[in-house]
């Protein structure tokens, strides 16, 4: 029996997707987007897991939160996870929500059996020039007027932007991307960068006794492809980076991405 449901838990929105006697697998969205950015994926990975969606405070249909400091929304998801009642879980991140899973597993190692952290840049150096819609988003005198009369062909050129191949964008995800406030957008880049500027990524999973995946595009825009293999350091990742694949690996390749996926959970590798 396959269970989908939606409930607020410590002020964030978390949604359920297979059965509940299932391991546990949480999915943790990245900047600007929401639970629905894993909807290709939710299939397949939810025929064997309990899959666990959560909107970030600020995203979806969370509200927003007095503070976007990577920890504190670990923390804030730690609460949530507790009142629930799962541990140990399967943490994957996409892109900087690879950040909040990397800080869980800082905070609080009792929950964390393993992370996979996808299209997450491992430190600031990393960033590639970014394409010109997002340039003109994060530009002072611009970025709000554009912010106020976004379109829906505008958010989804927004996030096809940076994908390598052509993707069908969820609606969900649309309608979700619409209600993020410029604040909340700003501030949450603000404090990922600040996040990874303190201590890389690699760094961070290396001090930590856990197994890693880490799945990279070999096409992404956004984060330089070459830098995933900055996580061969770390002593108990695994890297794998998908050939034409950009920034959004479970839309672009959602077979791959939920083979990788459930290799993993299954065997930590």
């Amino acid at each position: 029996m396959t269970l989908h449901d939606g409930k607020h838990v410590h002020g964030i929105h978390v949604v359920h997707d297979g059965p509940r006697e299932a391991p546990p697998l949480v999915l943790i969205h990245g900047s600007g987007a929401s639970g629905s950015s894993w909807d290709p994926v939710i299939p397949a990975l939810a025929d064997r897991y309990h899959v666990i969606r959560i909107d970030l405070p600020g995203h979806g249909q969370s509200p927003p939160a007095p503070s976007y400091d990577v920890s504190e929304q670990a923390a804030r998801l730690a609460e949530a996870l507790d009142e629930l009642g799962v541990r140990p879980v399967t943490v994957a991140g996409h892109s900087s929500g690879g950040y909040i899973a990397t800080a869980l597993a800082e905070r609080r190692p009792d929950l964390v059996g393993s992370l996979a952290l996808i299209s997450s840049g491992p430190s600031p150096d990393a960033l590639l020039p970014q394409p010109a819609l997002l340039r003109a988003l994060l530009d002072p005198p611009l970025g709000p007027l554009l912010w106020r009369v976004r379109s829906d062909a505008m958010l989804r050129r927004g996030v096809t932007a940076v994908c390598r191949r052509p993707v069908d964008v969820p609606n969900a995800l649309v309608a979700d991307v619409r209600g993020i406030s410029y604040r909340t957008f700003r501030t949450v880049l603000r404090d990922n960068t600040a996040y990874i500027a303190e201590r890389s990524v690699p760094a961070r999973l290396t001090a930590l006794d856990v197994p890693v995946l880490v799945i990279f595009g070999a096409a992404d825009p956004r984060w330089d492809p070459s830098s995933a293999h900055h996580y061969e350091t770390v002593p108990t990742a695994r890297v794998e980076q998908l050939p034409d694949v950009g920034h959004f690996p479970m839309l672009e390749a959602p077979e791959a991405t939920a083979e990788l996926l459930l290799r993993f959970a299954t065997t930590g590798r």
